[in-house]
Formats: C-alpha cells, sequence, structure tokens
C-alpha cells in the first residue's frame, strides 16, 4: 500500500510519476540511513519537481541539506518527476547501485511497466487503484479540484486552500506556479507535482473567469 495510489485525473496523469525508496521492516530497515541517502541522491541527479523524506519535510518546505542530513532508518524519501523516460532512468541507476532498499513507482500502469522493463527490472508487486468507496457525498464533485488534493496522500492540500488559491489566481493576485508552491509546501512527504497543480489551478481560474477548463 502506498499513500501515492489514489491520484485521481485524466489525461494529465501522464506528466505525474512519484518513486518512493524506504527500507523493508524486519528485513533491511536496520542500518538502512547511508543506503536511503545514495538513493536520494540518485533522484536528485535526475532534477524532480518535488521531492522529500517523510521524516524531515519536503523541496518546499526544508533546504535542501536540512533533508539530506535528516535520511534516518526509517526514512520513506520521495521524488515527483513528469515524464516516464525520466523515471526509466532513475529506476535504472537505483537497480545498478544494488542497496536492497524498496522502491515503488506510481503512475499510469502502461507508463509506467515500460519505464521498469527498461531498467531491465520486473514487478514484484502491482496495485491498481480501485477508487473512492463508502461516503463520498462529502467529497468535492469537481475533478480538478480533486486531482489537486488527491496530489497529497495525506489529505494535507485541503479543499478550502485549493479554491482560495484558485480565486486569488483569477483575480490575478497571485500566479498559478506560486499557488502551486504554496500547496506543494503542505504536503510533508514530498509527494505533490507542482507543475501538474499549476495547470490545474489554472483551469480552476479560468473557469471562475468564464475562460473554460483544463487545456488538453
Amino acid at each position: 500500500m502506498t499513500h501515492t495510489l489514489h491520484r485521481q485525473g485524466s489525461h494529465d496523469l501522464a506528466g505525474d510519476y512519484v518513486v518512493l525508496v524506504m527500507g523493508a521492516k524486519g528485513f533491511t530497515r536496520e542500518g538502512a540511513a547511508p543506503a536511503l541517502r545514495r538513493c536520494l541522491e540518485v533522484i536528485l541527479r535526475h532534477h524532480p519537481v518535488n521531492w522529500g523524506d517523510g521524516r524531515t519535510g519536503n523541496a518546499f518546505s526544508r533546504r535542501r541539506e536540512e533533508i539530506l542530513e535528516g535520511t534516518g532508518d526509517n526514512s520513506v524519501i520521495h521524488g515527483v518527476f513528469t515524464d516516464p523516460d525520466t523515471v526509466a532512468r532513475v529506476l535504472r541507476e537505483l537497480r545498478e547501485l544494488d542497496t536492497g532498499m524498496s522502491v515503488v513507482v506510481s503512475g499510469l500502469f502502461e507508463r509506467v511497466h515500460p519505464c521498469v522493463r527498461e531498467a531491465g527490472l520486473e514487478p514484484h508487486t502491482i496495485e491498481y487503484s480501485l477508487g473512492v468507496h463508502g461516503r463520498v457525498e462529502g467529497l468535492p464533485s469537481d475533478p480538478l479540484v480533486m486531482g489537486i488534493h488527491t496530489m497529497c496522500g495525506h489529505g494535507m492540500v485541503s479543499y478550502r486552500l485549493i479554491s482560495h488559491l484558485a480565486g486569488e489566481v483569477a483575480a490575478g493576485r497571485l500566479d498559478p506556479d506560486r499557488a502551486a508552491a504554496t500547496m506543494a509546501a503542505n504536503c510533508h512527504c514530498g509527494v505533490f507535482n507542482p507543475r501538474r497543480a499549476a495547470a490545474l489551478i489554472s483551469a480552476l481560474a479560468r473557469r471562475q473567469t468564464g475562460g473554460g477548463g483544463i487545456t488538453r
């Protein structure tokens, strides 16, 4: 199970990939900090649009050195990428590094699976999101809002914040990239995709001003 599994969207998910690395409790977690730090350095060499550690924070809320130095045995490190070719290169380098850490990639299956094969790997486990069930009447019906909100697997980017920032962008008081950075800072782990968020918040702002939905 991963907190990045339930991202909602449509065509825009083709530009949204999360690479997650962690030790396995009872197997490789004890003494894992140096290996995790090396894995994070691999991720950083490929210029992720966001990254972080579930222990320390993300690139929009903490300094690079602070995150690297804070890497511990029980860290869960993350990198967010926007294209499958880069993901394939990251996976290839992680395979060559051979640290024994567990690696999870989230994204559209038809895009991710070729990345895995290109890196010379076979998936150990494949998980699918079956959607959200139960008492869903309290959720926003707007797919653009849900697309942004579900990029933080712990729900730290609130619906009200998204609505407020869309209004600020619509009024010309805030640019979409800055709005995306504000939201990304709230997603502690660093799995929030600011590039995709900027496109979605722009679409929300255009709709508020009568300009239509997201550009395809």
